[in-house]
């Protein structure tokens, strides 16, 4: 038998049932465990934790858990540099590219329209979602808590809210990405980036056939998608979707 105190420190707390939150937890168990599979029994995916101390000292996933350790579990750091002292990943958890599950259609829409890196399809299953993660070094962003302890994925994140409007607010305030928000630089529809074509350049000549003739009356400037060759241009459309980041941008703390 192993007995242990442990510690979840802010927002993992959320996993917890309320009679474990933001205090120290006595916890005895049987047989030798790691303290990934330890913290995973408790309910906290193991990509949410950015560090790990044991009596003081920062350990990996692979750490086997001993008689009357004292454990203190971290989430990820907003503001804090600490890859000189976690020893969870080679590398720091953020990374500005995403994937996200199919629960989360209108929160890829709103992430492509603020120009972040995001990969969606709406059928995939958990194991395509989890290999991509994995393979291409997305922050995988989904509701799903089960997903995000799969061994594989070492980067992601639960979206706690069902509100998609406040979901954006809450990937952006957490992951700090205020700094890397650049509106109307990906199609909201494939991801890919868009490039100017201004009127009368060459370019502009090959997709003029494809812009309606009262647009093409009073519009000089238009932004095409370098992967599926979708046109934008600054119509009413374009208005409301500036209205929505101008929306965005004031509530971000």
């Amino acid at each position: 038998m192993y007995s242990i105190t442990i510690r979840y420190y802010e927002e993992l707390n959320d996993f917890l049932p309320p009679d474990r939150r933001k205090k120290e937890i006595s916890f005895s168990f049987q047989g030798r465990r790691s303290i990934k599979d330890l913290i995973e029994s408790m309910g906290v995916p193991h990509v949410e934790v950015d560090m790990i101390l044991v009596n003081g000292l920062s350990v990996d996933f692979n750490y086997i858990v001993a008689d009357m350790d004292r454990i203190s579990v971290y989430p990820v750091f907003e503001s804090m540099d600490i890859s000189g002292v976690t020893r969870l990943r080679p590398s720091p958890l953020r990374n500005t590219k995403f994937v996200l599950d199919v629960h989360l259609r209108k929160l890829a829409r709103t992430m492509r329209l603020l120009g972040f890196d995001v990969d969606y399809e709406d059928s995939r299953d958990d194991d395509l979602l989890a290999d991509i993660s994995e393979k291409e070094n997305r922050i995988l962003l989904t509701c799903d808590r089960q997903l995000l302890m799969r061994k594989i994925v070492t980067r992601g994140i639960i979206i706690r809210s069902r509100n998609p409007d406040r979901q954006i607010i809450e990937v952006i305030e957490r992951l700090q990405l205020k700094s890397l928000i650049s509106p109307f630089t990906r199609c909201i529809e494939c991801n890919g980036l868009l490039t100017d074509v201004p009127a009368g350049s060459p370019e502009f000549e090959s997709l003029k056939s494809r812009i309606p003739s009262g647009v093409f009356e009073w519009c000089t400037e238009y932004r095409i998608c370098a992967s599926c060759g979708r046109v934008y241009w600054s119509g009413s459309h374009y208005d409301k979707l500036k209205e929505r980041v101008e929306i965005i941008l004031s509530r971000i703390q």
